[in-house]
C-alpha cells in the first residue's frame, strides 16, 4: 500500500515537473470531462495513444503530399496544365499546417518550451514560404522544408535503434571535431597556396582570371570533382595539377580516418565499460551506466 502510494506520488511528481497532465488528472475524466484543449493535447502530443498515433500518421501523409506538390510545381511541363490546382492545393495545405501550429501553441502548456524547440522552429518555418511567396515569387519552393518534419517518424514508428546510432555517430564527429577542424584548416591553406600559384603560372588568358577563380579550380581539382570549365594550358600548369590531383585521392581519405577511429574507440569504451560493469556474484551486466548496484541480485557493483 506505502509503495503504491509513493510511486503514484513520484509519477505524479514527474508529469507536473515536465507540464504535461498526470495520471491523478487524466483519471479524473471519469467525474469531470476533459476540456477541448486537454482532449487535442492527447491527440497532437501524446504520439503513444491511439488517436495521437493516427494524427502523427496523417500529419505524415499530408507533408509528403506536400512536399509531392513542391516537385511537380517545379516541373515546367508537367505543371503547366495544372498550375490552378496546384497552387489550390498548395494554399490548403498550408492552411492545414498553420490551424495545427497555432493549436500547438494553444494546448501545449509550456508554450516558449514549445516555439523554441527544434520541432517548433521546424513548424514555423514550413509555413513562411507560402505566405512569402505572395511579395517573392519562388519562395513557394523552400516549402522543401517541411520534409525536416518527417523525422517525427523515428517517434511514431518507434525506430529507436536508428535514433541511438545517430546519436552514435554525432557523438563521435563532436568528440573528433578539433581533428577535423585542423584538417579543413590545412586543407583551406593549401587550396589558397595552390590556387595563388596557378594565377601567377596560368593567368586570365587560361581561364585563371583571379585568385578567387583560382582557388575555386584549386577545391575543383583537389576533390577530383573536374568539371572542366577552367583547366591549366602550360606544363608547369598541368605538372602542378597532377599532384594536387593524387594529393586529393589521399586528402579524401583522412577524414574517414578520422572517424572511424573515434567509432572504434567509442565501441571499445563501451565494451570495457560493460567488461568492468559486470556483477561479480550473478554475472549480470546493467545497462545503466552509473549503476552502482546490480538490477538483478542487488550486489555492489565495481566503480
Amino acid at each position: 500500500m506505502i509503495l503504491h502510494f509513493l510511486g503514484q506520488a513520484l509519477t505524479n511528481s514527474l508529469f507536473s515537473n515536465f507540464g504535461l497532465p498526470s495520471h491523478q488528472d487524466m483519471n479524473t475524466t471519469e467525474e469531470k470531462e476533459l476540456s477541448w484543449k486537454e482532449k487535442w493535447y492527447v491527440i497532437i502530443f501524446q504520439h503513444h495513444t491511439k488517436q495521437g498515433r493516427r494524427f502523427d500518421e496523417l500529419l505524415l501523409i499530408l507533408i509528403l503530399l506536400s512536399v509531392l506538390v513542391v516537385f511537380v510545381d517545379s516541373m515546367q511541363k508537367v505543371a503547366q496544365p495544372y498550375r490552378l490546382w496546384l497552387l489550390g492545393i498548395e494554399w490548403l495545405l498550408t492552411l492545414i499546417f498553420t490551424a495545427e501550429y497555432i493549436v500547438r501553441i494553444m494546448v501545449v502548456p509550456r508554450k516558449r518550451s514549445y516555439i523554441l524547440s527544434f520541432y517548433g522552429i521546424i513548424d514555423l518555418l514550413s509555413i513562411i514560404p507560402t505566405y512569402l511567396s505572395i511579395f517573392l515569387a519562388g519562395s513557394q519552393f523552400l516549402i522543401i522544408i517541411r520534409v525536416l518534419r518527417l523525422i517525427r517518424v523515428f517517434r511514431i514508428m518507434k525506430l529507436y535503434g536508428f535514433t541511438k546510432a545517430g546519436v552514435f555517430l554525432i557523438q563521435s564527429l563532436r568528440n573528433a571535431k578539433e581533428k577535423i577542424l585542423v584538417f579543413f584548416g590545412a586543407v583551406l591553406l593549401l587550396v589558397v597556396v595552390v590556387g595563388t600559384i596557378m594565377y601567377l603560372v596560368e593567368g586570365p588568358e587560361s581561364g585563371f582570371t583571379s585568385i578567387p577563380t583560382s582557388i575555386y579550380w584549386a577545391i575543383v581539382t583537389i576533390t577530383t570533382v573536374g568539371y572542366g570549365d577552367i583547366s591549366p594550358e602550360s606544363g608547369l600548369g598541368q605538372f602542378i595539377a597532377s599532384i594536387l590531383m593524387l594529393t586529393g585521392y589521399a586528402i579524401i581519405a583522412v577524414p574517414t580516418g578520422i572517424l572511424t577511429a573515434e567509432i572504434s574507440k567509442k565501441q571499445d569504451d563501451e565494451a570495457t565499460f560493460h567488461a568492468n560493469h559486470e556483477c561479480g556474484v550473478c554475472g549480470h551486466k546493467p545497462a545503466e551506466r552509473k549503476a552502482k548496484y546490480c538490477s538483478n541480485c542487488g550486489n555492489q557493483l565495481p566503480s
